[in-house]
């Protein structure tokens, strides 16, 4: 469709939609705030762009930001601001494309990220618990990875000249940044303390391994390929890089002995023996060091496991960049290769507030999340950078009852027309979030450490609430069913885009479609 064309379809609708308004609709109608902002945005869905190619994507994950965290986000959000809540929008959901995305394994129908991100990096679906190969994989067993391993969309862009990068707040050997560059038949297979003996033996490479030596792997695997390797990659998991000894401790190590290798090899060490330009950083002071226009490559670990918990990234140790940090300097790096970048950013611990219960602490992830969406939307070139934002699967994380307008998302359900709590049939009061499975009740307060909960006994089961603030940090809702974390869902999730081949996202898709929106607009396969 031609500019002309659409400017005058434009006017069309405005004609057509003006005509209506005078002949039918009363001015109290057309002059509700609901009723033009509603037309504001559907007439700007008309401007639709008609490029399909891109310079340069960005696919965010937010694990296990299901449709029920967004919702709860968005109103949380508001009301922060002072607003009652509902009325807003997170950053990413006025990009003007989204579609739903079916979210199941091959072998299951509520997905782990292992098998959900490597559809998405590959095009195709395969099971639970395994990277980078496809479903005729055997978890666990070594013997069956030669043969099924696919390539990636990080690693046809490294092919195409493009400059890669991936940021994760989760150690970045974990299964959703691992599904970029690694091939392993079990997620779990970090680093070689993590695995069998037999799998050692037979050749298997672990996860970190596989991450630092990239550019050799890539390249043996793909014998005319010549590659320059990933120029960024940042996150959590120094222990899975480091030698089981405590002379190789960081300077903010938590544990008498940050490391967990069983083969006395540093593989930060041999990240900069490899790439003698490249900067290591482990702490706040190092990644705020980070010359974005002369640095050739970046590697980043910033904590022994996962990165903290938004609410908690104050009391690290020696600091932390937020994601919305590590993805503008990520940016600022990748950009400066003409040819273009692929980018991956994971907010992998909205995930694991939710595993643990807690709602404050995942919609304070999301929120963190957000931010970087829209670090990324300033500064990269609309008409030429593909921003794709998503989710990996949901969680069974609920919105209930039936609070009035404004009541706190966080707090305990006030019914409309009141002003005193509901009470279910057993007599007490319930929050508007909940979780169907999980640790349940936690009350503790200013706790922003949402993995507390896990030194408790299991509380599941429905607690008096009367006298208890829900909206603290550390307040981790009520669950149903008695499990030692919570769940993942299987509905489906949004997938939101913006840019050059965003107009492809909509309806209903498989979750591999996401690999073919990326391919499509990179260009990488059968250009």
């Amino acid at each position: 469709m031609n500019r002309n064309w659409k400017v005058a379809c434009t006017a069309v609708a405005l004609a057509v939609s003006a005509s209506l308004q005078a002949a039918v609709l009363p001015e109290h109608q057309t002059n509700s705030a609901w009723f033009t902002d509603a037309q504001t945005k559907l007439t700007s869905k008309l401007q639709t762009n008609n490029q399909f190619k891109a310079k340069n994507v960005i696919l965010f994950v937010g694990d296990g930001m299901g449709i029920s965290t967004l919702t709860s986000a968005r109103i949380h959000k508001g009301q922060l601001a002072g607003n009652p809540g509902e009325e807003g929008y997170l950053s990413f959901e006025s990009f003007p494309h989204t579609a739903l995305v079916k979210t199941y394994n091959v072998d299951a129908q509520t997905p782990d990220s292992a098998g959900t991100m490597t559809a998405m990096m590959s095009g195709l679906k395969t099971d639970v618990g395994v990277i980078g190969v496809d479903e005729d994989i055997v978890r666990g067993d070594c013997s069956t990875v030669a043969g099924n391993e696919v390539i990636t969309a990080l690693e046809l862009a490294e092919i195409k000249g493009l400059s890669t990068g991936i940021v994760s707040t989760a150690r970045i050997t974990h299964a959703t940044p691992a599904a970029t560059y690694a091939k392993s038949a079990d997620r779990n297979w970090e680093d070689i303390s993590d695995m069998p003996e037999a799998a050692v033996t037979a050749g298997c490479s672990d996860i970190a391994d596989q991450l630092v030596n990239f550019e050799t792997y890539l390249e043996a695997r793909y014998t005319s390929v010549d590659v320059d390797g990933i120029e960024v990659a940042m996150g959590g998991g120094r222990r899975h890089f480091l030698p089981k000894d405590a002379a190789f401790n960081s300077p903010d190590a938590v544990s008498d002995v940050e490391g967990d290798r069983t083969d006395e090899r540093d593989l930060t060490a041999e990240w900069q023996t490899l790439y003698e330009n490249g900067v290591y950083v482990y702490d706040k002071a190092g990644f705020d060091a980070i010359d974005t226009e002369s640095v050739e490559r970046v590697f980043g670990l910033f904590n022994e496991s996962h990165m903290q918990y938004e609410a908690d990234r104050g009391n690290d140790i020696s600091g932390e960049p937020s994601v919305a940090e590590m993805t503008e300097t990520a940016i600022n790096i990748l950009n400066n290769n003409d040819n273009g970048f692929f980018l991956m950013v994971e907010s992998g611990r909205i995930d694991h507030a939710h595993h643990a219960g807690n709602a404050a602490g995942a919609l304070t992830d999301t929120l963190a999340f957000e931010e970087a969406v829209m670090t990324a939307v300033e500064n990269t070139d609309p008409s030429e950078t593909l921003i794709l934002v998503t989710a990996d699967h949901g969680h069974v994380f609920t919105i209930a009852g039936y609070p009035k307008r404004g009541n706190p998302i966080l707090g305990k359900v006030v019914n409309v027309g009141s002003d005193e709590p509901a009470t279910a049939s057993d007599g007490t009061p319930y929050t508007t979030l909940g979780y169907t499975n999980g640790l349940g009740f936690r009350n503790l307060g200013d706790e922003t450490d949402s993995d507390a909960t896990y030194a408790l006994e299991n509380a599941a089961g429905r607690v008096d609430i009367t006298n208890i603030d829900t909206t603290t940090p550390g307040y981790h809702q009520e669950a149903l069913i008695p499990l030692s974390s919570e769940t993942h869902s299987g509905e489906d999730i949004a997938l939101h885009a913006k840019g050059p081949g965003s107009q492809l996202a909509q309806g209903v898709i498989e979750q591999n479609v996401v690999f073919h929106l990326i391919n499509q607009a990179l260009g990488l396969v059968n250009e």
